[in-house]
């Protein structure tokens, strides 16, 4: 302890390849042994992701032994960093080290967020019997769909930044303070109001060592991305699990994907998602402030959960419902026995062909004769990301001046003349055709006011070939929708500089240069387009938790 700081006790450990693994660990008060909560992060042990949980000090203060571990080749560890590759071995490693431990009594339990779930994940698939139980928050399950790509396109923004990141603590290590800098600047400010060209030898220059290449030419249907997944690797284990994610969160899929999956099994899983983007849990989404309901208590729920499956103590969390959403029209929670498999209402596409010009000109709800409706994708000036669950505006926006532009279609149906209750997957099918052998389509369910301004709830993007019927997942929400608001759905060519723009050629995004990109005529067909929207769900109590 110095001048009241909580300072750790630094400890190292040897892998099975004697790669040396350097970590904190906070010790409670009392004679031990005691349980162990472990987190394995690429970013900085110190940091021990305390942009969204309470810091180690505090799960240590409830009788916990707290690990925070610098994983192979970042701060202080020694060997190289290559993302995914190492975090199994290295995570049963670090489990069978951590029982052994003087001052921990052989059950331990993980936590952690991003980068640190999926070494959760990694580690449950060693099948290390000291796992007791896992809390992944906000995780990837499959590299390419939940974390590189989405719907066949890269996300640029978000990965263009984390390889700037990652690449920038490796300069740190090295003594490369200039290209540190560079790859800095790069992490925090990737030109969102400029042309990215990803694929150009500067920027390839600028993050090589790190997996950005990879991303750009590695085709999706590659064994890269399969052997770097924990979906690759994790059998139906019986763990039990609590499953973090965040309506505005990029790996909210991911997130549905591992609790899908582990529920399979025999142990407990309850899964809980919030109003939140990535970072940080608080009330404040976007441009839009919740209120108190809106604050985290994953902390206390966490403690709660540990409690139970490390110290075996009877807390609840078993009679809790599984399912926990946070309503964003309501902003309170509400409680589930399931998410998905909900009935769904299909709402038609309808228009009298002045969708992209006239904010009113698409409807919502009807059916009606065929119409098509045509924007033009023009890559000088793409449609801005706005809103959503990726950078460089996530969250909960005001969107009606992108909803107005001439290269976005809008359908919007009446006012509601009754409260509707949202919760569970949203679906799009979009009857689209382009001048071009590929095309993106971005699709965004927003609700509208009484004054006409729109607020995003949920969103899609794939990277389509061909002519006919598109299938998008707008992922999903819970949302209590009020009697005279309506809903839109909005449809556009981009969404940028979250995905990379798409040339029409449907090459892989490392074989495109910024001056390939080029003007695409976008048609969508009426006839054959509608929106699938879960249907009111049964009644459930409120939970808090």
């Amino acid at each position: 302890m110095t001048a009241g700081l909580p300072m750790p006790e630094v400890i190292s450990m040897r892998t099975r390849d004697g790669v040396r693994l350097d970590a904190d660990v906070y010790r409670p008060d009392g004679e031990g042994p005691f349980p162990a909560l472990l987190m394995r992060q690429p970013y900085g042990r110190r940091i021990a992701s305390t942009v969204t949980y309470a810091h180690p000090s505090w799960y240590a203060e409830q009788g916990y032994l707290v690990v925070i571990q610098d994983v192979r080749g970042r701060g202080s560890s020694e060997g190289v960093f290559e993302p995914f590759v190492n975090e199994q071995r290295d995570g049963e490693d670090t489990l069978e080290w951590l029982a052994g431990l003087t001052d921990c009594n052989g059950r331990v339990g993980m936590y952690g967020f991003s980068y640190q779930g999926v070494t959760q994940l990694f580690a449950a698939a060693s099948g290390h019997p000291a796992l007791k139980t896992i809390v992944p928050a906000m995780t990837g399950f499959r590299l390419a769909s939940d974390w590189a790509c989405e719907g066949g396109a890269l996300r640029l923004q978000n990965s263009l930044s984390w390889a700037a990141q990652l690449g920038a603590e490796t300069d740190r290590r090295d003594g490369y303070h200039d290209r540190f800098a560079q790859r800095y600047r790069l992490g925090h400010d990737p030109a969102a109001d400029e042309l990215i060209d990803p694929a150009s030898p500067a920027v390839r220059e600028l993050l090589e060592g790190t997996f950005f290449g990879d991303w750009l030419d590695q085709p999706l249907d590659s064994k890269y991305w399969t052997e770097r997944s924990a979906a690759g690797t994790l059998p139906v284990v019986d763990l039990p699990a609590l499953h973090v994610g965040g309506w505005f969160d990029s790996f909210l899929t991911g997130t549905f994907a591992t609790y899908e999956h582990l529920r399979a099994g025999a142990a407990p899983q309850r899964l809980v998602v919030g109003p939140w983007t990535h970072l940080p849990w608080t009330p404040a989404v976007g441009q839009a402030w919740l209120g108190d309901a809106a604050r985290s208590t994953i902390d206390t729920l966490q403690l709660r959960w540990f409690d139970r499956f490390l110290k075996e103590r009877d807390t609840g969390v078993e009679s809790d419902p599984p399912v926990q959403l946070y309503d964003l029209g309501a902003n309170r929670w509400r409680a589930y026995e399931d998410y998905a498999g909900l009935p769904t209402e299909r709402l038609c596409l309808a228009s009298d062909g002045s969708a992209g010009f006239d904010l009113d000109g698409g409807r919502l709800g009807e059916t009606g004769e065929a119409t098509v409706d045509t924007i033009i994708h023009d890559p000088w000036r793409p449609v801005p990301a706005v809103g959503g669950h990726l950078a460089p505006s996530p969250g909960i926006h005001d969107r009606t001046v992108v909803d107005a532009r001439p290269d976005v279609l809008t359908y919007t149906s009446a006012p509601l003349g009754a409260d509707r209750q949202l919760a569970g997957p949203v679906r799009a099918t979009l009857n689209a055709a382009a001048d071009a052998d590929s095309f993106d389509l971005c699709a965004v369910l927003s609700v509208v006011d009484a004054g006409g301004r729109a607020r995003n709830l949920t969103q899609g993007y794939v990277r389509a070939s061909g002519n006919g019927p598109v299938r998008l997942d707008l992922r999903g929400t819970c949302a209590l929708v009020r009697a005279g608001e309506r809903l839109r759905l909005s449809v556009s060519g981009a969404c940028y500089p979250a995905y990379t723009l798409n040339d029409g050629s449907g090459r892989a995004p490392g074989a495109v240069r910024a001056a390939d990109y080029r003007i695409l005529t976008l048609s969508l067909n009426t006839q054959g387009s509608w929106l699938e929207l879960p249907a009111r769900a049964p009644a459930a109590k409120e939970e808090v938790s």
